[in-house]
């Protein structure tokens, strides 16, 4: 299929060949029939886009600020490497979208293939939606009309906001395409609409929908104009919608408002508020989010649970139906908006002219017929006989900035990569001279031709992914953790066994050089030791997925794990039992900060920091062993000293935490045969000990297994 995508290295706007979205539980897969263009929204991401590297780093100063701090732990290179590879994401353009349903997912109600419906989809011939971003459109609502279904609701979100009463004077500040719609709604609320613009054009549109207009480049004091068209009194809000970076508007807003009256920002401007003009006033001001209350809420969003309408009166869904019903029923009439329709094939007449535009809605027509294709040929590789043929499931960050660049110094032939929405898949796929680009992972898993799968998902797939490849015959390679739970756990054991295939688990940092030499320091028969390990792993919000148990484990079982592991591999032994404590009461709120205690069956000892309220600017990792009146300390993978160690003092290295050696030795394994580069044993075990801290944190007590 195809779909529009921005590049915000190179700046171009691309109508790309991607394979199109297979169903998911909750969703809806719709083939698009026309999509709007944002004007306001995406001309911002291309001109980004477009820039150089210090107008990008000027636009935004706090990613400088983690460059810095990245800089400082990990070194410029790494840091360079991880700027450049992210500024090669290609970024899906578009969010208002109007198609038929031609598939319905699991757990969806209210929904029949055919339906016509909108949704906040990309430019793409094919998108799945999850339903409570979509809606049913109303018989006499055409789909050029239902265009405008999502990018009124942020205006209508606005006014939400606001609470206009019947009778009140409302200025809308700036007419484009949100501002239009925001006044016409306002209009129809029974409000005396001002709009204020620049632009002529949107000017007599918006005096066709009864709309005062006051346009600041005739001379005249547009606070005074205000003033004067309300006796003097102000007006009683004001929403903003346009986009600019000074800090005028907002000033002008707070000058011409009355007494005690709203400001809603729901565009894009300076925010230098004077505290004289708000205090004078008692002003109150509040920035609009999006769609509504639902916005960016994965329960809400991905999960499809809806807030309780007598507690939750206008979500983003009921928004998505309230500006459908104000189409159908004529009190908001958008066909005057449309500029242009232009066909897909056709759409850089709207994306090579943005900065120039008068347009005020293009909206993009889509074939009436389109092949649905979930796999697609980049490349026409002709495989060796030979073994080492990969497919990799999962095109995240870190296949992106970690595995490919790994396995491009490996002799694996690269025959196929899946990804959710086929974007990053694809664009990966055309950087590593992948064969396919698939949405697909059963394509992965049932393809003759690939020997090893390598599953790099997120962490709720992960069982489910190496059970499938495990069955299919393939040698697995699985990013960490192996499960989330014990019974997805002992699925795996049980197809392990059964499989005679080799499994591994990116336990990467026992790979590392700094881990080998302190191997190689400790000896083969190493008895107990005392081993400190500290991960400085940083703070991630609640709301990142990682931190939802029944997608990303928590970070204990999704991260912690590698120093389980790491831990075992230098010991030579198997974890006995573990204790862990967290900071504060609540353990489900604080297993970001907590140590665990590992008792090992050969009487090792081991305390593992797991810390998210640390600097950024200190070292990720440290590792402390004591041993035979030694110590060895390993600072961020970067150094490692020996103290009373006779023959070494230190290694240095660039940072180096292993992946591209496991990763050689995955491969040659799999070309050459062998067993698996870490016993399957010690991959149990270290899996079980994850679950093991949790169960202690919540028992208060030791566990032993």
């Amino acid at each position: 299929m195809k779909q529009i995508i921005q590049s915000f290295k190179t700046g171009d706007t691309i109508l790309e060949e991607i394979p199109a979205p297979i169903i998911r539980k909750g969703a809806l897969l719709i083939q698009t029939r026309f999509s709007l263009v944002s004007l306001g929204t995406e001309k911002m991401l291309v001109e980004f886009g477009k820039s150089n590297l210090i107008s990008k780093a000027r636009q935004q100063p706090d990613k400088v600020k983690q460059v810095l701090d990245k800089v400082k732990s990990e070194g410029l290179i790494p840091t360079l490497e991880a700027v450049f590879n992210k500024l090669e994401q290609p970024l899906p353009l578009g969010y208002c979208n109007v198609g038929r349903v031609i598939e319905v997912g699991e757990g969806v109600s209210g929904f029949a293939v055919g339906d016509r419906v909108a949704s906040n989809g990309q430019h793409a011939e094919f998108v799945c939606i999850p339903q409570n971003l979509v809606v049913k459109i109303p018989e006499n609502v055409k789909d050029e009309e239902a265009c405008f279904t999502v990018i009124g609701s942020i205006g209508l979100q606005g006014i939400r906001l606001l609470n206009p009463t019947m009778g009140e004077t409302i200025v809308v500040y700036g007419l484009g395409l949100i501002g239009l719609l925001t006044a016409e709604l306002l209009v129809a609320n029974g409000c005396q609409v001002i709009g204020i613009e620049l632009d002529n054009t949107k000017i007599e549109v918006a005096k066709a929908k009864g709309i005062i207009c006051i346009n600041p480049t005739d001379g005249s004091d547009i606070v005074s104009q205000v003033m004067g068209l309300t006796n003097q009194i102000g007006a009683d809000g004001v929403i903003i919608t346009a986009s600019a970076k000074t800090d005028e508007i907002i000033s002008q807003s707070a000058k011409m408002s009355r007494k005690r009256g709203r400001i809603i920002l729901v565009g894009v401007v300076g925010l230098n508020l004077s505290r004289v003009e708000f205090y004078e006033k008692e002003l109150s001001f509040q920035v609009s989010c999006s769609y509504g209350p639902g916005r960016y809420d994965e329960n809400y969003e991905q999960k499809g649970i809806d807030y309780p309408l007598p507690f939750v009166r206008w979500t983003e869904k009921r928004n998505f139906e309230t500006v459908l019903i104000a189409i159908s029923t004529g009190k908001l009439n958008v066909k005057p908006l449309i500029t242009e329709v232009v066909q897909l094939a056709d759409y850089q007449s709207i994306y090579a002219n943005m900065k120039g535009s008068k347009s005020i809605a293009s909206l993009l027509q889509y074939p009436a017929e389109s092949l649905i294709k979930h796999t697609i040929s980049i490349n026409s590789n002709n495989f060796q006989a030979s073994s080492g043929v990969v497919g990799i499931i999962g095109a995240g960050n870190f296949t992106k900035m970690t595995l490919l660049p790994a396995l491009s110094k490996t002799k694996v032939q690269l025959k196929s990569i899946a990804s959710a929405s086929g974007v990053t898949g694809t664009a990966l796929a055309r950087k590593y001279k992948f064969q396919e680009s698939t949405t697909d992972s059963n394509e992965i898993i049932n393809n003759s031709e690939i020997d090893l799968v390598m599953i790099t998902t997120r962490h709720n797939q992960h069982a489910k992914h190496t059970i499938d490849a495990l069955n299919a015959g393939k040698n697995v390679f699985v990013e960490k953790p192996l499960a989330l739970n014990i019974d997805d756990l002992e699925a795996v054991k049980s197809a392990y066994q059964n499989a005679g295939k080799t499994l591994t688990v990116g336990f990467n940092r026992r790979f590392s050089p700094h881990s080998v030499q302190i191997k190689k320091l400790l000896g083969s028969n190493t008895g107990p030791i005392n081993i400190i390990a500290t991960m400085n792993a940083g703070f991630i919000p609640d709301n990142v997925w990682i931190q939802d148990l029944q997608v990303g484990g928590g970070r204990i079982i999704g991260e912690a794990c590698h120093y389980v592991d790491l831990i075992t591999y230098l010991s030579g032994s198997l974890v006995d039992s573990v204790c862990m404590n967290a900071l504060g009461n609540n353990p489900k709120e604080n297993t970001d900060n907590a140590s665990i205690l590992l008792k090992y069956k050969n009487g090792t000892n081991a305390v593992i920091n797991y810390f998210a309220n640390g600097s950024k600017a200190y070292s990720k990792e440290r590792l402390e062993i004591y041993f035979h009146e030694k110590t060895i300390i390993m600072d961020n993978f970067r150094k490692t000293e020996g103290f009373g160690i006779k023959g070494f003092s230190n290694l240095k290295t660039t940072i180096d935490k292993g992946h591209q050696n496991q990763f050689n030795k995955l491969v040659e394994n799999t070309i050459n045969g062998g067993p698996s580069i870490i016993p399957f044993d010690e991959i149990y075990n270290t899996t079980l000990a994850s679950f093991a801290a949790i169960e202690s944190l919540k028992k208060g007590a030791w566990v032993k297994f």
